[in-house]
């Protein structure tokens, strides 16, 4: 199919997981894609695994100034974007004891305050009509234990998809999200949980998902497709919830 024919995308967080999967539904729908990353071993796998026609590029979700940076170096190779999916984050997972100031800024600087400030920058460079994707959670929805301060995030983004649909849409500028259940990617392993105590978690959250099982990164991929695409055209400020039912229950 070719319903991103043409169009010009950004994916952030793009070397694994559901990043590495929509930069590979993007390409197989036609778009001309820019991936970023930090870790310079995936962004080098990224790239031989999604082709030399896909620009990589190493930057930091979490810092204000890197997101100028990034937006200048997407002006000079692709000159506009019609496409945004913001899908950079990490999870932080621990009582609200365990919480102090140094991790509760790091969850958010890289969930919230980088997303917000690169929308900021990319702005000059926003075709019109353009699309804005946020890769958020159900977590925003479910109060697990565990999870404040990156449900909060998260919660954060679901709302930049409604106030800044409004405040963008005159610019022809939809924004949408997806709040994605536990799917399988590298973000567990990046807890630094012991492999049998990850293993246990995997198992009692999969017991809390009515259809028994975690997502695939394709099933959230492909609805990035949808937002990205024009058969969304008529989707603003809404939330798609791909979650095995989780937040049914």
């Amino acid at each position: 199919m070719n319903r991103l024919q043409g169009k010009r995308a950004l994916i952030t967080g793009g070397t694994t997981g559901i990043g590495l999967e929509s930069a590979k539904q993007f390409l197989a729908e036609g778009a001309r894609v820019i991936i970023t990353g930090q870790n310079s071993d995936r962004l080098t796998q990224a790239q031989q695994e999604l082709g030399e026609n896909v620009i990589v590029i190493n930057s930091d979700a979490g810092q204000v100034e890197a997101q100028k940076h990034l937006a200048e170096a997407i002006r000079q190779s692709f000159g506009q974007l019609d496409v945004v999916f913001l899908n950079a984050g990490i999870g932080i997972f621990q009582p609200i004891e365990a919480w102090d100031e140094a991790a509760f800024d790091k969850q958010m600087t890289v969930n919230l305050k980088g997303p917000y400030f690169l929308i900021q920058s990319l702005l000059p460079i926003l075709a019109n009509p353009a699309s804005i994707v946020l890769n958020t959670s159900i977590n925003a929805h479910i109060g697990m234990p565990n999870s404040s301060v990156y449900a909060a995030s998260k919660a954060a983004m679901i709302s930049l998809a409604k106030t800044l649909s409004g405040e963008l849409v005159e610019r022809g500028i939809r924004v949408n999200a997806i709040s994605p259940g536990p799917v399988s990617t590298p973000i567990y392993e990046k807890l630094g949980v012991p492999t049998e105590a990850l293993g246990q978690m995997a198992e009692a959250i999969r017991h809390q998902i009515p259809l028994k099982r975690f997502g695939d990164p394709i099933e959230i991929a492909k609805a990035a497709v949808f937002l990205a695409s024009d058969e969304s055209a008529f989707m603003l400020g809404s939330e798609i919830v791909i979650d095995g039912g989780m937040s049914t229950l």
